[in-house]
């Protein structure tokens, strides 16, 4: 990883221990650190207000959306990063021209769609100005490897055209292609940022609430409580802790650096080795970016993208989320019974029932969301209500302390319930006018006070962790632009396809690559939109199914955090494991598994994602070829884990390795008969390694 990635991810999830001057940590010391934490502030309330309202023009919003991105990400590089004055001048400057081009969308909004395709000289100052803003923005705090990718996109606009074929373009002026990526809905305000500033930033939000609310510590508890006794408890409780925070985080390299402080330096007391205990955290926290119902925003995209239900999303991803945490579990408990590790002291753990019956409320939330989810509702209006419930429960806990006696409490949560109630038939006045009055109930005693500086931290934090998401989507509109500007997917589009027609397999083959390529530096979410656009639709048109396609390149991007030569992930677990980063991204690489093989099996099956029935369906039933295909999907990856760890009820001889790797293989082909004859491999290769251990073992009793 490059030391401008390292220090983006210090960066953006820096936090000191203790505020200056009375501020909330992590937005600078002084007047400045004040300036920049109110910003955050009026951020999100500004994307509250739109979405829950929503009177402004989408093209507003998005406009207004990169101009605070800019505004606060120049602001915080300015107080955090600026070691001189001029410095810290200067990145200020460059914040108040970002926010200036929000501006200057917003006043000319309706002038601006009259004379489009004739933009004045001015209006084509403020689109270089944006452009190049936003390429300096992405450069500082995401680092140099998604600003090279956009610039190439975007100097192929200008010089394509001199490019030989099947690469040459018509060639586009100078103005045409400033108004296609700085104005309108086809550049930087394209599809990405219109879901970062609709969707994105509400679930970050949302997520930054709970977690002040105590969320994570109630994760912390339940996993410990669940899993801590297990054999290699501290471990197990990593890939669950994470399991579970992926359910409202939206960034996997983010829990890597939360929960790693915590997971990590009990792994290695505990007696797992530094490069296994930084891999096991690495895995678990990004396979948390497709555990569900947030799947680290990607979702969100890929429902606006697709045009489908998000619930159709969220369902495709259940089977394969759950793999990937079964495989991760599986293979922390082979490695722990290969170094005779076992579980924590039982009577030390926190009981994880008591946890969730002291905490119930926190997990109202996020059952809410995901019932609104399921049941048909928008994103917006699910993440909303999930946030403004949160909101109701942080600001109420106190009030209803005060009450005392416990039946005065109970018609106190009622009272919120049907205030909560009403908002779903008569919208957000009424829930408006619960919020309002919460606010000054608060106002009048010192607890309730506090409980309110504790919502708006959350706020500004929101705004802080949605920086890095937004950015990326404003910078990956540049590629999405070069695409529709010059049609150049169309030539990869037909690349993959002319491969597929002979073998499907090579086209995937080829698509894998693409997306751990493309994936070396940048975040999932543009690698996604990238590869998305540029293979999605040639796997369509080779017969893939339309989730299953777009899975495929997502699930890709996620092990490109895992695997070297650039691992943002293990990376990030280096610092806290004192190990290499690369001896930590091959043992995640050897973790994901699953991560690399689902992909695959969907394509060849696709009910493993719940999508188009198989043959089986057709004989036996639907739910039946869905069990089926699960159950030889835990086999195949259970056996895989067992030849990559070495270890099953003893240590394996390396040709027992070599025949449960066999058996796993043709349990995940799907083929004629291989499935068959992997079932049989595995009962032989299980029941030989049982009767030699078992032999063994009373040989020496």
């Amino acid at each position: 990883m490059t030391e401008t990635s390292q220090q983006t991810q210090t960066f953006l999830s820096s936090e000191p221990e203790e505020a200056v001057e009375g501020l909330p940590p992590g937005f600078g010391e002084g007047i400045a650190g004040r300036i920049a934490f109110w910003i955050a502030v009026t951020f999100s309330a500004f994307q509250l207000y739109t979405a829950a309202y929503g009177t402004l023009p989408s093209q507003i919003v998005r406009a207004m959306h990169v101009g605070f991105l800019l505004l606060l990400g120049f602001a915080l590089l300015a107080n955090l990063r600026a070691t001189t004055v001029a410095g810290k001048i200067w990145f200020w400057l460059l914040g108040a021209l970002g926010f200036a081009t929000g501006v200057y969308n917003w006043v000319e909004y309706n002038a601006l769609i009259q004379r489009s395709g004739f933009l004045t000289n001015l209006d084509l100052a403020v689109g270089v100005v944006l452009i190049v803003l936003v390429f300096e923005g992405a450069r500082r705090l995401m680092g140099l490897p998604l600003a090279i990718i956009a610039g190439v996109f975007l100097a192929y606009c200008f010089f394509g055209n001199y490019l030989p074929p099947p690469f040459i373009h018509r060639g586009y002026d100078f103005a045409q292609i400033i108004e296609n990526f700085a104005f309108g809905t086809e550049g930087i305000y394209g599809t990405p940022v219109y879901v970062s500033a609709a969707y994105i930033f509400i679930f970050v939000v949302f997520a930054a609430f709970l977690e002040r609310a105590g969320m994570i510590a109630l994760f912390n508890d339940v996993a410990l409580g669940l899993v801590g006794n297990w054999r290699g408890g501290p471990a197990q409780v990593c890939v669950l802790s994470s399991a579970l925070m992926g359910t409202i985080s939206g960034s996997g390299v983010a829990n890597v650096v939360a929960s790693g402080q915590f997971t990590i330096p009990l792994m290695k007391r505990f007696g797992f080795r530094a490069a296994f205990a930084g891999g096991i955290e690495a895995t678990s926290s990004m396979g948390g970016q497709i555990m569900p119902p947030v799947m680290g925003a990607v979702a969100f995209i890929m429902a606006e993208t697709l045009n489908v239900p998000y619930a159709d999303v969220v369902k495709a991803a259940i089977i394969p989320a759950m793999l990937y945490f079964g495989a991760c579990f599986w293979q922390v408990h082979l490695e722990a019974g290969k170094a005779n590790l076992q579980g924590l002291d039982k009577a030390s753990l926190p009981n994880p029932w008591q946890a969730v019956k002291q905490h119930w409320a926190l997990i109202l939330p996020l059952a809410a969301l995901v019932y609104l989810l399921f049941a048909g509702y928008t994103p917006i209006f699910a993440g909303t209500m999930g946030l403004a419930l949160t909101i109701v429960l942080i600001l109420g806990t106190p009030l209803a302390a005060l009450i005392g006696p416990f039946a005065f409490r109970v018609v106190f949560w009622v009272a919120l319930g049907l205030a909560a109630a009403a908002f779903m038939r008569f919208g957000v006045n009424i829930l408006a006018l619960v919020l309002g009055a919460l606010v000054l109930a608060c106002l009048l005693f010192k607890g309730g006070r506090e409980t309110l500086a504790v919502c708006i931290d959350s706020l500004a934090y929101g705004a802080k962790n949605a920086l890095p998401v937004g950015i990326a989507c404003a910078i990956v509109g540049i590629v999405i632009g070069t695409l529709t500007l010059t049609g150049i997917a169309s030539t990869f589009i037909g690349a993959i396809i002319a491969i597929g027609q002979n073998n499907l397999f090579l086209s995937l083959l080829l698509t894998m690559i693409t997306c751990l390529v493309l994936g070396m530096g940048i975040p999932t979410i543009p690698n996604y939109i990238i590869t998305s656009s540029l293979a999605g639709p040639a796997l369509l048109e080779l017969g893939v199914p339309l989730i299953v396609s777009h899975m495929f390149v997502f699930y890709f991007g996620i092990m490109a955090d895992l695997t070297p030569p650039v691992a943002l992930a293990a990376f990030a677990a280096a610092p806290m494991a004192k190990e290499s980063g690369m001896k930590i991204a091959v043992n995640a690489t050897k973790l994901a598994v699953a991560g690399f093989v689902v992909p695959f099996m969907a394509v060849y099956t696709p009910a493993l994602m719940l999508q188009d029935a198989g043959p089986i369906a057709l004989s036996f039933g639907y739910p039946v070829e869905v069990a089926y295909i699960v159950l030889k999907a835990c086999l195949g990856i259970a056996l895989w884990g067992v030849a990559v760890v070495g270890f099953l009820f003893a240590r394996l001889a390396a040709w027992e390795r070599l025949a449960a790797f066999a058996a796993g293989v043709l349990l995940v082909l799907a083929l004629p008969l291989t499935d068959e004859a992997g079932f049989v491999l595995a009962a032989l290769v299980i029941g030989q390694h049982w009767w030699r251990t078992a032999n063994a073992a009373r040989a020496t009793q």
